[in-house]
């Protein structure tokens, strides 16, 4: 057990450090994903190969500290924020969930051949909050590690192209600097990312960015209960779970008990700082575990394809975002 954790917190004690320095720390990208390829990195040396003890923990660290951190992500969101920009912003973002979630898979299972785990990790992260809707996808269906790493580099690679595209597009697309950041919060994959492009347009658009991108957070939640309940009619349950019973992702109940709990109680901001940063070091050490078990070969067998569909869904983020903005904002 030990063996595995300490491999994790190594990786997140430097992915936290590289994102402070100069370059990285202006780039909004996330410890997250520095942990990931830190362990892909560490877990293909040969070195790793003979850390056999290494096992227990490194499960440990994708399953329960991965819970655990969604959980803890729950207190970045409060119900207030929810219903300052009214009705409409859930009924876009729950278009767009949607949308992109039906497009990505029929794309990736029909048209490009992907397998069903690969595809449902890919569209998720895109649809909905990135690298940590994978994550949440992932602890729901027990997917490879393999295929979550490959999805959360496509959606970091076209987050972060958007962050830098949708400042460029501003003076463009013909909306106020308000209906912009409801276009920002609602198709860029990543909350830092959202914050980054927001903050570019402007204060309004930050403001209403961030407001919309933590409502399609917090629909992270009935999306795991409904693919739960589809993952398991289509594939044979995991081990130790009984054949025909509900997947339930109970850490998705634990999130949403922290949004009521943060929206009610206003905890001492110490307090509050440190929990919210040990739900981020729980998911970087989940992250790093998952890069760390995740080999070369295995990515290479999946080929071009992960990237075409995000590619794919990238594109229908601008465009249709765009649309679905207009239309249901108006």
């Amino acid at each position: 057990m030990w063996q595995g954790l300490l491999i994790c917190a190594a990786l997140t004690t430097a992915g936290f450090g590289l994102v402070r320095l100069p370059g990285l720390a202006e780039s909004g990208v996330s410890p997250l994903v520095v942990a990931l390829l830190l362990g892909i990195l560490a877990g293909n040396l040969p070195l790793a190969r003979r850390l056999e003890r290494a096992g227990p923990g490194l499960a440990f660290a994708t399953r329960w500290l991965l819970r655990g951190g969604i959980v803890l992500f729950g207190l970045s969101l409060t119900l207030q924020q929810i219903v300052a920009l009214g009705p409409k912003v859930l009924l876009l973002d729950a278009l767009v969930i949607t949308g992109v979630l039906t497009v990505g898979y029929v794309i990736g299972t029909r048209v490009l051949g992907m397998d069903r785990e690969t595809t449902l990790l890919t569209s998720a992260g895109s649809a909905i909050c990135g690298a940590a809707a994978v994550l949440a996808t992932e602890s729901t269906i027990r997917s490879r590690p393999a295929a979550t790493a490959m999805a959360v580099a496509t959606v970091v690679l076209f987050g972060s192209l958007a962050m830098l595209l949708y400042p460029l597009l501003y003076p463009l697309l013909g909306m106020d600097e308000g209906l912009y950041g409801i276009y920002i919060g609602a198709t860029i994959h990543e909350v830092a990312q959202v914050v980054a492009a927001g903050e570019a347009v402007g204060p309004e658009a930050l403001a209403n960015a961030v407001i919309v991108k933590l409502v399609r957070v917090m629909l992270l939640v009935p999306f795991l209960l409904i693919v739960g309940q589809w993952w398991l009619r289509r594939h044979t349950p995991a081990e130790g779970r009984a054949p025909g019973g509900l997947v339930i992702p109970w850490f998705a109940f634990g999130f949403m008990a922290m949004v009521v709990f943060n929206s009610l109680v206003d905890l001492p901001a110490p307090l509050h700082d440190a929990l919210v940063l040990a739900g981020q070091v729980a998911l970087t050490m989940a992250m790093a575990a998952l890069g760390f078990e995740t080999r070369l070969e295995k990515l290479r067998a999946l080929g071009i394809r992960p990237f075409l569909l995000a590619l794919t869904l990238f594109v229908l983020l601008i465009g249709g975002g765009w649309i679905a903005s207009y239309l249901v904002m108006r």
